[in-house]
């Protein structure tokens, strides 16, 4: 690994780490970008390295600091943190199924629909 590529692995996790503590997006929208366009990452690459980036619970302190102001509820986050976990898995099963082509424009087309969503919708 060369030293451009730590430079940018370094400035890619503290982008999606700030970006995740603050609007709480980080992996896909940041991160599988980014590891694309800067590292070379192939679309199963990047998302495959994304996912191990979060499988440690490196949003906890992120977490708790909304915790103790009192926007964090614990019985959603528990129902969504189970099903995300097999959803997780039967993604990942479908995901590694296509090839890359047809990933990438998937995932391209569900960043243009969030993003449309976010900009135009009420």
């Amino acid at each position: 690994m060369d030293t451009m590529t730590v430079i940018s692995l370094v400035v890619i996790g503290l982008l999606a780490g700030f970006l995740s503590g603050t609007m709480g997006i980080g992996g896909s929208v940041v991160m599988i970008p980014l590891l694309i366009l800067w590292v070379g990452f192939t679309q199963h690459q990047a998302q495959g390295t994304s996912l191990a980036v979060l499988s440690v619970p490196v949003t906890l302190l992120a977490a708790f600091n909304y915790y103790k102001e009192g926007h964090v509820n614990w019985k959603f986050a528990a129902i969504m943190a189970i099903t995300f976990i097999i959803g997780g898995y039967l993604g990942s099963k479908f995901a590694v199924s296509l090839n890359q082509a047809t990933l990438k424009k998937i995932f391209g087309g569900i960043l243009l629909l969030v993003a449309l969503k976010m900009i135009f919708g009420k």
